[in-house]
């Protein structure tokens, strides 16, 4: 890819890029659990929720929205201060060009600064090698990004009227030291 990839924080103006981006995997693929794409709306409300607290970057290429990647709190109890969960949505058409690892590279510089510790993944792989709607591309990616296997879990997701695995993978960020300063909120 000859262009220059340009990685920034996500604004109201990117939300139909965004669901656009996302509906393709709603709708074609076992990569997200949900049934229905959210409309641009939706989309919207859930950019400005998760981005009061962390970072939700988009990915331009000659000055089109390609993919996004954002974290949000992995769970609501102070003791989890220091992990997210992540996601990465790429658009179909550009994928395997890098512009995945750059979103990710910055998304985690970010999150470093924040003083986040731990990056966890929850990513859906097949049952079967054969699988239309799901394959071992996004566990490979993380894989190829320093992220390790965490647990897997049988049987978790029904979608396309198949079952589905998902496995968590993790990523440290930094030490974990005793009396950690609690993250900044961005």
């Amino acid at each position: 890819m000859n262009s220059s990839i340009l990685i920034r924080q996500a604004c109201g103006d990117d939300t139909g890029a965004l669901a656009r981006i996302y509906a393709y995997y709603v709708n074609q693929t076992a990569i997200t659990f949900e049934y229905t794409a959210p409309d641009a709306v939706e989309m919207e409300r859930r950019r400005q929720e998760i981005s009061q607290h962390y970072p939700y970057l988009v990915a331009e290429l000659d000055g089109q929205v390609v993919g996004y990647a954002y974290a949000h709190a992995f769970y609501g109890r102070e003791a989890y201060a220091w992990s997210v969960e992540s996601s990465i949505y790429v658009d179909v058409n550009v994928r395997k060009h890098g512009i995945g690892r750059t979103l990710y590279k910055a998304l985690e510089k970010a999150l470093k600064s924040m003083g986040i510790l731990n990056i966890n993944a929850c990513i859906a792989i097949p049952r079967d090698e054969d699988d239309p709607y799901v394959t071992y591309d996004s566990l490979n990616f993380h894989k190829h990004l320093g992220y390790i296997l965490a647990g897997h879990l049988h049987h978790s997701g029904y979608k396309f009227d198949r079952w589905y695995d998902i496995v968590w993978m993790e990523k440290m960020l930094g030490p974990h030291t005793i009396h950690p300063k609690f993250p900044a909120k961005k």
